[in-house]
């Protein structure tokens, strides 16, 4: 039986699949080929980047006008700044895909030959240059995982491969396809003794031109839903397809994630005469947090890189303008498919959007005290007013020691409080989060499960800029607005008050307000 997979390339026999080729704009990366251009693919981790080569690979070598050679070249990667060790493993990779793929025994003897009397700055061009003159075809080279090389092994990489560009097709490869993460431009190489970066566009100024895999779209989420169907006759409702996508907005492992886990992890969800349920969708959800996934680990590690830090935070925050953050920083962080910059410049899903705050306050949120049962009512709702009341005045005694402990300072209060918020949630509901450049505000909804149903509350954060009075006006509007949105029948609005030597019992308040008919309580910290 096939499943949804996570791990790795995409194999279509093992693995419920879309089509990889169908993926790709196959017409326009033949012409490409044709033409002899060098070009490149990014897109973030487990996109299905590889598999889309190996599938492309595959089917040029079908085609019998050119050899295609795919390669993943992330091993040179440990060589650091050892170009010798580098550049050999290159062209080792490179030798034993072509036996692997072409049949070609003679690959790695070639290697051994060429490495005797070559230096390492131009084994690469060398090893190419022979092979591609005693090929029968010409040579459609594909290149995965460049960007993980640093310092001089990619510099030696890249010029080496430019070196080699106009001897093409005869002694060096028709068309080369390099791949990884990130675009050529944010090939930030600096080598250890150096102070200034060389950007990968200097080094390789030959490329053609840059495409990026795009996530599913809203249909291909559904095709690959019913795949699974089609094998087992387990169904994902309506409901169950449409929370997938828009929890993940198509990022593929994403997708494969929350239908493996439905369907495999699950218990309840092995029995094939039982659809999947939203319900179960939000259930796998929160377990894939939760567990800290591979996945979710890696966009965790990214959080820490200063230029990341620079777009989150002001995401975080809101108080800033797109036109404010550096248009490198934008570039390089949506190539790491952390934000999405069509229309408003966001985070680029809602798994996504929970994650990343859930991740800067976890060891925060692990060292509270704080207990939901503490914020009971009677009949089992979470009470928000006792809850705000005690964050009010741990925000009083702490915040100053606690807010040294971010990384991300700006966002320091916004997250805070979210960390005290989910210490009391966990288990018993969730917090879904809103924030985008701009907004000068954080939106959050708070479901709660209690014997009567779900308790929906909005919790509006914004930081207080200029006039209280013009901050409360904007942020009672704001709130309604959110809360009306939402269907929620409770309504909070906290502004934090960061003014430099002011006493905190000017910044402590709290007083009722009526805002087209709706209460929302207001909150001064």
């Amino acid at each position: 039986m096939r499943f949804f997979n996570t791990e790795g390339p995409v194999n279509c026999a093992d693995h419920y699949c879309l089509p990889p080729l169908a993926r790709l704009d196959l017409e326009a990366i033949l012409g490409l080929i044709d033409q002899k251009k060098y070009f490149l693919l990014h897109a973030p981790r487990q996109t299905g980047k590889t598999s889309c080569l190996l599938a492309l690979a595959e089917y040029l070598n079908r085609q019998g006008t050119y050899y295609a050679v795919y390669a993943n070249i992330e091993t040179a990667q440990a060589a650091r700044e050892n170009v010798e060790m580098g550049m050999a493993d290159v062209v080792w990779k490179i030798a034993m895909a072509a036996r692997q793929q072409l049949g070609d025994t003679g690959a790695e003897t070639l290697v051994q030959e060429v490495r005797r009397g070559t230096p390492a700055t131009a084994l690469v061009e060398a090893f190419l240059t022979r092979y591609c003159e005693r090929a029968r075809l010409p040579l459609v080279l594909l290149l995965d995982e460049v960007d993980a090389l640093v310092g001089d092994t990619l510099i030696s990489l890249l010029r080496q491969l430019r070196a080699g560009y106009p001897t093409r097709p005869h002694s060096f490869p028709q068309s080369l396809l390099l791949c990884g993460v990130r675009d050529l431009q944010d090939y930030r190489i600096q080598s250890s003794g150096e102070k200034s970066a060389i950007t990968g566009g200097s080094a390789f100024n030959i490329k053609a031109k840059s495409l990026r895999l795009g996530d599913f779209s809203r249909a291909e989420v559904e095709l690959l839903l019913q795949e699974h169907t089609g094998e087992t006759g387990q169904r994902f409702t309506p409901e169950a397809s449409a929370l997938v996508w828009e929890l993940t907005n198509g990022q593929p492992w994403l997708v494969n994630a929350l239908a493996y886990e439905t369907t495999w992890e699950m218990k309840a969800g092995r029995d094939r005469s039982q659809p999947i349920t939203a319900e179960r969708i939000q259930e796998a959800k929160e377990a894939l947090i939760l567990r800290r996934v591979t996945h979710l680990d890696q966009l965790a590690y990214q959080l820490g890189q200063p230029r990341v830090r620079r777009v989150v935070e002001a995401l975080l925050v809101g108080d800033r303008e797109p036109s404010a953050l550096p248009p490198d920083d934008i570039s390089y962080v949506h190539d790491l498919g952390l934000i999405k910059t069509e229309g408003q410049l966001t985070i680029a899903n809602p798994i996504y959007r929970e994650v990343i705050p859930r991740e800067l306050i976890y060891s925060t949120q692990l060292t509270i005290s704080e207990q939901s049962l503490w914020y009971l009512c009677a009949d089992g709702r979470l009470d928000l007013p006792k809850l705000l009341a005690a964050f009010q005045q741990f925000f009083r005694e702490h915040s100053e020691s606690w807010l040294e402990r971010f990384d991300y300072r700006e966002a320091g209060p916004q997250l805070l409080l979210q960390a005290f918020l989910q210490r009391i949630v966990n288990g018993g509901g969730r917090v879904d989060r809103e924030y985008g450049l701009g907004r000068r505000r954080t939106d959050l909804l708070v479901l709660w499960n209690f014997p009567g149903g779900v308790q929906r509350a909005v919790i509006e954060i914004k930081l207080l800029y200029g006039a209280l009075s013009q901050t409360v006006a904007d942020g009672l509007a704001q709130t309604w607005a959110y809360a009306d949105g939402c269907g929620a029948e409770e309504a909070h609005l906290v502004i934090f008050d960061r003014t430099p030597g002011k006493a905190w019992h000017e910044k402590i308040w709290q007083r009722a307000e009526l805002e087209r008919g709706k209460a929302i309580t207001v909150w001064g910290m």
